[in-house]
């Protein structure tokens, strides 16, 4: 991690640098917050800044946010001034650090905001193949390709194959292509000179400069707009870059990862995606899949995250019961490995027993997990399903979503919360579903009988 520390270097916060050195930081010192934007202007790069909070934080983050410069901000201070503290979180301080420091403090706060500690966590067979390709071909100097769902963990695959490369111990940065507007991307990437266009009141580094000697990562490239990408295949291929209003090419040594949610291939066929950039990046395809094909995993990545959360929230570390664990593996996770993390920080919180039960894993929603299906509830509805798929021609999407919860719904013996599992949907989703179809004068098999509230 760099971190970049803002303030004059007396003794406490001289000694603060050394235990953030000890974690394995890099450090980078300047004394005035005109001097941190500078630095990060000129493409230092910091993935955080601990800042004197006697400094004007509110005024550093302002001038950051106006170059679009986004690194996180931890105040730090002599003695515990709860007053000053105050002041420093409400400019945009993250955290605070009272000085002296204390080294477990140090450690926790730059692990917390920074969040670097992703480890790739992979049990399942057909994960494990994709990392075994990332580890065989990260050393090289190949362009990657990172596809598959939203959620799935193609940033943290990102950074996996960026420690395993020969560039590991140069800067990673990533710029999120969807996030950034269309006009404002290619200075982002390029970088810009004074005057270059109103609001460019001095030289600006872009990301290409300053991932020199590491790896940038486009993250969801399929966003980029079409003049963009003939400017990135020329960056690409020549290994230079011209900045916003420069008059000289300026030559970078990097390596490119990229991720998309799409269909890069259809995009071309489209005409959205350059189809040349597409054989520029997808030298080596590394396709995550998404969670529902990856069953072994859930249980790993549940497990994980608890521990994350309760060590994050100062909290016992309790295991999942076995119940809480049916539950997992039978649900869809249609947000992926993004969707199990939340439920699994809410679960930490949530929680008063001494395992983690089922019901305080808890959907989006506010909706809790439904319990996993009997094997011979799930292949009924299957069968029920096959036959039904038989019948759909000339019927409206419509027609054969009604046609398919209804079927499902009586092979389930009217158990809501089963059909729900089964067809992959909400509890809610599926008895407004059914308020719909009674009120247009359908049939709708009523609730399992003896089931209570499962049922309905």
């Amino acid at each position: 991690m760099r971190l970049l520390v803002v303030g004059k270097l007396n003794g406490q916060l001289s000694l603060a640098v050394k235990m953030a050195m000890n974690t394995g930081a890099k450090v980078a010192h300047v004394e005035t917050v005109a001097a941190a934007t500078q630095a990060l202007r000129a493409g230092q790069g910091a993935d955080l800044l601990m800042v004197d909070y006697e400094l004007d934080i509110a005024g550093l983050i302002a001038a950051n946010e106006a170059e679009r410069i986004r690194a996180p901000v931890v105040a730090c201070g002599v003695g515990a001034d709860s007053r000053r503290a105050g002041d420093a979180i409400r400019a945009g301080a993250m955290e605070f650090i009272p000085l002296p420091p204390e080294a477990d403090l140090i450690a926790a706060v730059l692990a917390a905001v920074s969040d670097d500690n992703r480890p790739m966590v992979a049990r399942d067979p057909s994960m494990e193949a994709v990392i075994k390709l990332a580890d065989q071909v990260a050393p090289s100097e190949a362009s990657i390709l990172i596809t598959g769902e939203s959620g799935v963990g193609k940033e943290v695959m990102a950074r996996y194959v960026h420690s395993r490369s020969r560039r590991s111990a140069k800067p990673f940065i990533s710029v999120n292509c969807a996030a950034i507007p269309e006009n404002l991307l290619e200075s982002e990437l390029f970088g810009h000179e004074k005057g270059a266009f109103t609001g460019a009141v001095a030289r600006r580094v872009g990301k290409f400069e300053e991932a020199d000697g590491g790896t940038l990562l486009l993250d969801e490239i399929s966003e980029m707009d079409g003049r963009l990408q003939a400017k990135l295949l020329r960056a690409i291929q020549e290994r230079e870059i011209d900045r916003v209003g420069g008059s000289r090419p300026v030559k970078v040594n990097i390596r490119i990862l990229a991720t998309s949610n799409r269909d890069l291939a259809q995009a071309v066929k489209e005409g959205t995606f350059r189809e040349d950039l597409l054989y520029r990046l997808n030298v080596v395809n590394l396709r995550l899949p998404p969670l529902r094909e990856r069953p072994g995993d859930i249980a790993a990545l549940a497990d994980h995250f608890l521990k994350k959360y309760a060590k994050a929230n100062g909290v016992p570390e309790r295991p999942l019961s076995a119940e809480a664990r049916r539950r997992l593996a039978g649900h869809r996770w249609p947000g992926n490995v993004r969707e199990l993390e939340n439920a699994m920080h809410r679960a930490v919180l949530l929680s008063t027993s001494a395992e983690i039960e089922e019901f305080a894993i808890r959907l989006p929603d506010g909706q809790p997990l439904a319990p996993a299906p009997d094997a011979s509830v799930a292949r009924t509805a299957s069968m029920a399903a096959e036959a039904a798929s038989r019948t759909l021609v000339g019927q409206t999407v419509a027609e054969v979503e009604q046609l398919l919860i209804l079927d499902t719904l009586n092979h389930c013996s009217g158990n809501r919360t089963h059909a729900a599992t089964i067809l992959g949907i909400s509890i809610r989703t599926l008895r407004n579903k059914l308020k719909e179809y009674g009120d247009a004068g359908v049939a709708v098999p009523p609730p399992q009988a003896g089931l209570g509230a499962n049922a309905a």
